[in-house]
Parts: structure tokens; C-alpha cells; sequence
């Protein structure tokens, strides 16, 4: 069951998977050459951050975005149903309904990397290749590297989030301070943030996703997800991939190393300057790997 609307560019609409309706976009190119199916992060963001990627439509890829469940615009299931392995069979049944049995390329950003991984270790002979970006493969490893950028922290940043985190003291004005200042170095290196990120920021907030499967903030994981790795699943990874990372990624170099050290013949670019939200801080470059990539692999 699909309701569609039409946009200028662009075609949205509501697909019934799974009992609920999510929601989906797809920015389909004049002349295309693949198809490129995208995966948010979180858990519990939108899709809106990565709208950026639109840009590939006019160099002939056709981008589908969407929210996952529980996500942006999207319904939410029962909370028993809040784990990853629902979310690779819900990202594959939106790939069945928009795209058939076409193959395509996969990206996944931050928790939406972890998505993708855990995606391509069932369901990789459906895809061309697979781009993972800021993402991960171990929770524990990813908090473990986030609690080493919190050491490197100027002193009042870094004794506010531990004296605060220790007690749960989530909304003190003095630990927000401090949040705010780490997502500034290591999510999005930039004073003005793009609308199309604070809107998935505001939608995080506002639905029950992110605090249930990942908890209070980016480096406070308590929620569900909080002991998953599947490190040692990711080796039978076997389509072309391309792993990017930030110099100054929140999901930090060492976690994406990991991922590229288990997949063979995979691809890691690191982004100088950049952190988290690369496809944002260095969109023109970012854009242009990402095609050149799906290029070579078509």
C-alpha cells in the first residue's frame, strides 16, 4: 500500500511496511545510472541531514531517502520491535517497494552505517556496493574512542560531562555547555547549522527512538544498542565499499579502520578537517567521492 505525491524534483509518499507506514523520498535522475538507497542515523534521527545528497540526482544517480521507524514522519511500532535487526528488514522491504530487484548502492551514516553493515552481512547479494560514512561496526568500541575525545577536552568542558553524566544530571546548563561544545568539534565543525540537520535533530528529540536505543546524547549510549558489535560478522563482506570518516569524527578514525581492516578490498577516506557531518562541512567533495565510487562499481 503506497500514497505517493509528486515534488519538482522529487517524488514523497507513505509505504506500508512491516504494519506501519514510513515514510520515503526519491530524488530520481533524468538519466540514470544507479540507484542509491540511504540510511540515517541515530537511531533516531530523519532523513533531512542527508538531503545534501540530492545533488547526486543531477550526475544521474537516484537517491531514496526515508525514515525509519519511529523516525522523522514515520509511524512507530511497538517498542519491543526497537532493535537493528527490525530496522535491515525494514530497510529491506523499502528497497523491495521502491526499487524492486534492482541492485543498488547503500549508504549508511553514523548508527545508519551500523544499519548498513548489519544490512550488506544478510542481504549483500542485493547490492552494487555499500558506503559506510561515520559509521560503525561496535558500539562499545565507538563509546570507548568518544570517552578518549572527551579526555582531550579544554578541563571545564571535560569535568562538567563527567560530573554530571556520573549523577545523570542530563540537563544542567553546565553540561549542555559541554555537549554542545563536543557536537561543535566533532559532529558538525560549523557556527551555522544547515536547516536540514536541525530539523533531524528536532525530530530525535521529539520521538522515542533516540533515547530508548541510544540514551541521553551522541556519547552517552545507554539505550538498547548499547552492547551490539558485529565485528566479527563483517569479514564475509565481500561488494565494494567505501568506508569515509571525519579527521575530527565524533565515530573517530580508529572505529572506521576497524571496519576497513575486516572488509577486504575496502576503501577508507579519511576528510580532513571535517568530523561527523562530512556530507555538510565538505559537500562539493564529499558528493563527488561518493559518485566516483558508484561510478567505478556500476
Amino acid at each position: 500500500m503506497k500514497w505517493v505525491r509528486k515534488l519538482s524534483r522529487c517524488e514523497d509518499g507513505y509505504v506500508k511496511i512491516q504494519g506501519i507506514y514510513i515514510y520515503y523520498k526519491v530524488c530520481k535522475a533524468e538519466n540514470e545510472k544507479a540507484k542509491l538507497m540511504t540510511l540515517h542515523g541515530g537511531p533516531g534521527m530523519s532523513h533531512d541531514y542527508l538531503l545534501s545528497l540530492t545533488d547526486l540526482a543531477e550526475k544521474g544517480i537516484t537517491v531514496l531517502f526515508y525514515d525509519q521507524f519511529g523516525c522523522g514522519r514515520s509511524e512507530e511500532p511497538e517498542k519491543e520491535k526497537f532493535t537493528i535487526d527490525y530496522g535491515v528488514e525494514e530497510a529491506e522491504a523499502v528497497k523491495k517497494n521502491i526499487f524492486g530487484d534492482d541492485k543498488v548502492f547503500l549508504m549508511g551514516s553514523s548508527y545508519g552505517g551500523a544499519l548498513a553493515l548489519a544490512y550488506a552481512v544478510k542481504y549483500q547479494a542485493h547490492l552494487k556496493g555499500l558506503i559506510i560514512s561515520g559509521g560503525l561496526s561496535s558500539v562499545p568500541l565507538t563509546v570507548k574512542e568518544m570517552q578518549r575525545l572527551i579526555d582531550e577536552l579544554p578541563e571545564k568542558y571535560r569535568n562538567a560531562i563527567r560530573k554530571y553524566g556520573e549523577v545523570g544530571d542530563y540537563q544542567n546548563p553546565e553540561y549542555q555547555e559541554a555537549v554542545n561544545y563536543f557536537y561543535h568539534q566533532h559532529l558538525l565543525r560549523s557556527e551555522d547549522w544547515p536547516p536540514e540537520v536541525l530539523k533531524s535533530l528536532e525530530y530525535a528529540e521529539e520521538r522515542n527512538v533516540y533515547r530508548t536505543m541510544n540514551g541521553p546524547n551522541e556519547f552517552t549510549i545507554t539505550g538498547t544498542i548499547r552492547d551490539w558489535d558485529i565485528t566479527d560478522k563483517i569479514g564475509i563482506i565481500s561488494v565494494p565499499t567505501l568506508i569515509t570518516v571525519g579527521e575530527f569524527d565524533e565515530v573517530t578514525q580508529n572505529v572506521a579502520e576497524v571496519i576497513h581492516s575486516k572488509i577486504d578490498n575496502s576503501q577508507l577516506i579519511v576528510f580532513k578537517a571535517c568530523s561527523h557531518l562530512t556530507m555538510w562541512e565538505d559537500r562539493d567533495e564529499y558528493n563527488r567521492i561518493l559518485l566516483q565510487f558508484i561510478e567505478k562499481n556500476i
